[in-house]
């Protein structure tokens, strides 16, 4: 990335780059560097594009951003106390929630290949995604286990995933106006399969990864957009100060600057927004200055350009880091004495404000209903039905995996009728609202929201803002039924005999499903209301800020100098515009839950003291399942005797993972591709040693042991693995013999309390179960099953195709219990 200020610079000019006068003094460290000056250094390094352009304009941002967001945190703060003294509220949820869903958890991991720019060769990366939700890449799975430093980690935030390089190389001749690609004409931008995945930003470094199926690319694709989704949502909702003041100051800077409406940018934490609040001005600047004198070839002047895009931003990201957290510090500094002073002048600054406020209404309120009625009320309906149709399909998806999982564990179980079962599918259903497969389809359902026609008027960037926004509530919705479940079922599972743990679970279901759909509608109206007010307030802003923004002065001699710094003009006046367009805006939410559209209640549907004694399980740490019922737990603990503690950390760490990562994901070879290899050209001689390795020094509880017959689980192919013959032989045999029987005899029809476990349209048995959700079976079981040839249920399962059955379908079996008490004329017959 280069050194902050270029070698190639002499001491005279370095010290005016970093001296103060360059920053804040009263020359720009700007006017000091001509043209000629970028064309000398560009060709050694970006450093001399940092010293440019970053410092100065950083701290023109940062003291403009700095001085609102003090204004702002005494507004905050006033607001706080106010709040925490007067009460309010909305309806009071009907879940649980998890205050730490991840603790001791991870996310995902699993083999791919990254590309190098620094030799234009693609090598094989273990990645891994601990629940910050950074992605964390290795040389090999051996450097992870080793707990190795990695060689990089990649923070989300801001970044697109993509799948195709037409998409890449539109967003680089975009991003370059003046430098046009052409698919293939780059080396840098051949993929070696035909699969690839980039992460794009526009401001710093790519990343461009690739797999070598349809179907990797997809799981893949499914856990980068769970990382970009949550590393965007950065700004904790928790904190009722810092986070208001910091959005307001952002917002208020942005429109000082013309800028209005929604801003995709505003996603990560703090440092990382004004960055991109700073590149915004920055880089076209520097584009235009740069683009004229990049030389050499195509691909030249486009690496040439991400590298020095790449090192701005990381100079300014850093800059603003350090910046923001003075101003935070010399804010929380006089926090004590702002409380104390609202405290005591509380009632004299909230009659001196309702003052001011019935002065300005007065002025605003006429030309707000005007505008109201001519240009926002026409359009409400038609935003709201936008907005509600694609929200609520994702919220009812939601609803349907949570119930098709709570009724496929009650079918096994009663199956298995045993304890042990139901902890093992609960210990993979704790985690489901974190698996990226699995929320995918709830994902995919809001990712249809369109808000065409509708963005111009209303300076709607992208409609991506309120996608994001559905999709993290979404996510917590379903934590929240899960965790309630988790809670109830083990609750009632202290008074209830093993016969009754169908019934139980059932009746814990319908609570839990009868909650969320309380809460449901309770999150979908708040949330549509939030995104009618994004829509309309900055629009109503934009048009009448020209008009109004000149009168309000005259009103600051109302206020009292004690008061004037919770009480601020320009925060008033979007309060009045607020409350011009919210009444409109709850009737029309109101209407829409009064005609039960897409499920929606009315607010005086209350449930508040429906179940008064499920608050106090709130507090409650989640549930150890494996450990308190057995399974996969004590075969952990078993294993790790007489090892250490470190190692049997990361067991029990991998067993945890492997809930939610892909199951027998082979560690790819580490030796690095030639020159830019074609997808037949990727190594793999080495594949099948390097597993035949880690069967050696595998455990019962290591990623991908899912169930107590997951270590006989032949490994997935997914990389191009080749398993060996004897190691796939008894798997071989049960799928044929399983495809014989199918094609021969249909079974009998099971008996009445027996409910056979069947895939459904929406969830057909899949070629590799990326959950490890699995119907869990015994060895007994098989064991009998081989020696007698009875005939057996099946339930999906994970099978992997085999070398020597290269035309059999990959199929998902799992066995149940209740074979043992059937038995078939036309099986007798095959024998």
């Amino acid at each position: 990335m280069g050194d902050v200020i270029s070698s190639h610079l002499d001491e005279a000019k370095r010290e005016i780059i970093t001296g103060s006068e360059g920053v804040f003094g009263g020359q720009q460290a700007g006017s000091l560097w001509p043209g000629e000056v970028w064309h000398s250094h560009l060709q050694h390094t970006p450093s001399s594009a940092q010293s440019l352009f970053s410092t100065a304009r950083t701290g023109e941002v940062m003291a403009d951003c700095g001085r609102l967001y003090e204004q702002q945190y005494a507004v905050a703060l006033f607001n706080k106390v106010r709040f925490d003294i007067e009460g309010g509220g909305g309806p009071q949820p009907q879940l649980l929630h998890r205050k730490i869903p991840l603790e001791n958890k991870s996310i995902f991991s699993g083999s791919l290949f990254q590309y190098q720019e620094e030799n234009k060769k693609w090598r094989n990366r273990f990645l891994f995604v601990p629940d910050s939700y950074n992605i964390n890449y290795y040389d090999s799975k051996a450097s992870h286990d080793r707990r190795l430093h990695p060689k990089g980690t990649i923070n989300c935030a801001g970044y697109k995933v993509l799948t195709s390089m037409e998409q890449y190389l539109d967003l680089i001749s975009s991003s370059l106006p003046d430098v046009k690609a052409k698919v293939g004409s780059s080396p840098f931008l051949k993929c070696a399969t035909q699969f690839p995945l980039i992460l794009w930003h526009p401001y710093t470094r790519h990343y461009y990864f690739c797999v070598v199926t349809d179907k990797e690319q997809q799981k893949w694709h499914a856990v980068l957009q769970d990382c970009i989704r949550h590393a965007n949502d950065g700004l904790s909702e928790e904190n009722k100060i810092q986070t208001p003041a910091f959005t307001d100051a952002v917002r208020l800077y942005r429109q000082a600057k013309g800028h209005y409406g929604t801003w995709e940018m505003m996603c990560g934490v703090q440092s990382q927004i004004l960055s991109n609040l700073v590149m915004e001005s920055l880089l076209p600047e520097l584009r235009e200055l740069i683009s004229p004198r990049l030389k050499g070839k195509l691909h030249e002047r486009q690496r040439n350009w991400m590298l020095i895009s790449d090192a701005v931003y990381s100079l300014v990201q850093e800059q603003c880091q350090a910046q923001y957290e003075a101003v935070v510090q010399k804010c929380e500094a006089g926090h004590p004495s702002l409380e104390a002073s609202i405290r005591t002048d509380m009632d004299q600054i909230i009659t001196s404000k309702e003052h001011v406020t019935n002065k300005i209404r007065a002025v605003v309120l006429p030309k707000a209903e005007k505008l109201l009625k001519v240009s926002i009320q026409p359009y409400i309906s038609s935003i709201l039905d936008a907005l509600m149709e694609p929200t609520s399909r994702g919220f009812s998806e939601v609803r349907d995996v949570f119930f098709r999982e709570l009724v496929d564990m009650s079918k096994n179980t009663l199956n298995e009728g045993s304890k042990e079962t139901m902890a093992q599918y609960m210990e993979k259903i704790s985690m489901l609202a974190f698996h990226p497969v699995k929320m995918q389809s709830c994902y995919e359902k809001v990712e249809q929201l369109s808000l065409e026609g509708l963005q111009q008027r209303f300076d709607v960037s992208s409609p991506s803002v309120f996608v994001q926004r559905a999709q993290i509530l979404m996510r917590e919705q379903m934590d929240d039924a899960v965790y309630t479940f988790e809670q109830i079922l083990h609750q009632s599972l202290e008074s209830q005999s093993t016969e009754e743990l169908c019934k139980t679970i059932q009746r814990c279901q319908d609570r839990v499903i009868k909650k969320f759909d309380y809460d449901s509608s309770t999150v979908r109206k708040r949330f549509f209301r939030e995104a009618l007010l994004q829509i309309f307030i900055p629009y109503m802003l934009k048009q009448l800020s020209p008009s109004c923004a000149s009168e309000l002065p005259r009103f600051q001699e109302l206020i009292f100098e004690d008061f004037s710094r919770f009480i601020l003009l320009e925060n008033i006046f979007e309060e009045v515009v607020l409350q011009s367009v919210m009444k409109d805006i709850l009737m029309a939410v109101k209407e829409a839950a009064v005609q039960r559209r897409h499920n929606l209640y009315r607010d005086s549907i209350v449930l508040s003291n429906s179940d008064p004694s499920l608050h106090l399980l709130g507090e409650n740490p989640s549930i150890d399942w494996a450990g308190e019922y057995g399974g996969e737990g004590e075969d952990a603990e078993a294993d790790g005797q007489g090892e250490g503690g470190d190692s049997q950390k990361r067991r029990r760490m991998k067993q945890v993972v492997s809930m939610i990562q892909v199951e027998g994901s082979p560690v790819l070879p580490s030796e690095p591709c030639m020159e830019v290899p074609g997808i037949d050209d990727i190594p793999e001689e080495d594949c099948e040693e390097e597993e035949e390795e880690e069967g050696e020094n595998s455990s019962p509880d290591q990623i991908g042991s899912a169930s107590p017959q997951a270590t006989g689980n032949p490994p997935d192919l997914s990389n191009g693995s080749v398993l060996k013959e004897e190691e796939a032989e008894p798997e071989e045999q049960e799928e044929v013999r399983l495809k014989g029987e199918s094609e021969e005899a249909l079974p009998p029809p099971p008996p009445p309390e027996e409910i056979p476990r069947e895939p459904t349209a929406d969830f057909p048995p899949p070629p590799h179960d990326d959950s490890g959700f699995q119907s869990p079976t015994s060895e007994a079981a098989e064991a009998e099953e081989e020696e007698e040839g009875e005939e057996v249920e099946v339930a999906p399962r994970k099978e992997a195709p085999q070398p020597a059955e290269a035309e059999l379908e990959e199929t998902s079996v799992a066995t149940a219990p209740q074979a043992e008490t059937k038995t078939s004329d036309s099986e007798t017959r095959d024998q």
